[in-house]
């Protein structure tokens, strides 16, 4: 049992994976945290619409992989913003599968944790899983993925494409527009449209 995988827990993105059958499936969550040290308790909040949370509900096993600061886009694309009943999650990524028989993936992974369940809490939308870990250790020293972290350099928000416009060169007002009228005049300092410049 590797106790640094328990503290790189505390930052906030994680793949967790599930078994059952020949299918494997897995969700982004941020809802992983470890509840006791002795013995070693985490849980995981999963929503009762995703496949995982079937397949640990009925198994009472999953992993769970720690994303890092390495991890790419495509992760939170394959993980994230497709459903398991329409593809196959293995399909494109490597991965590996412990002794549980529940894959963990590789690239962009610091920490891997497995757990058997104990309690399984109904929580309307959501099942809170309480479970004891019965794997953990360490893929390597890159820091964890943060929400802050991830919005700022893996997936940044899109730039708003610039809008078209005019400033008067004598006080600065701002006309908004592909073009500017010939016989525009400034509401501020009354120069003609010939005092204005488009904008950079």
């Amino acid at each position: 049992m590797d106790n640094t995988a328990f503290f790189k827990l505390s930052y906030g993105l994680f793949v967790v994976t599930a078994h059952e059958g020949d299918k494997d499936n897995g969700c982004i969550t941020n809802t992983v945290v470890q509840q006791t040290t002795t013995p070693n308790r985490i849980s995981v909040t999963i929503n009762k619409n995703n496949l995982t949370h079937d397949m640990i509900l009925r198994t009472g096993v999953f992993n769970v992989s720690v994303l890092s600061e390495s991890s790419s886009f495509d992760t939170f694309k394959h993980w994230g913003f497709q459903s398991g009943k329409d593809v196959d999650k293995t399909v494109g990524i490597t991965f590996y599968r412990l002794e549980n028989g529940v894959i963990y993936i590789v690239e962009g992974v610091n920490a891997v944790l497995s757990a058997k369940v104990e309690q399984a809490i109904d929580l309307g939308t959501h099942t809170l899983f309480i479970a004891e870990v019965t794997d953990a250790f360490s893929t390597d020293e890159t820091p964890s993925a943060t929400y802050s972290y991830y919005h700022k350099r893996i997936k940044p928000a899109p730039q708003q494409p610039k809008r078209r416009g005019w400033v008067c060169i004598i006080c600065g007002y701002i006309y908004e527009g592909e073009t500017l009228p010939d016989d525009f005049i400034c509401p501020i300092c009354k120069h003609p449209a010939s005092d204005f410049k488009p904008t950079e």
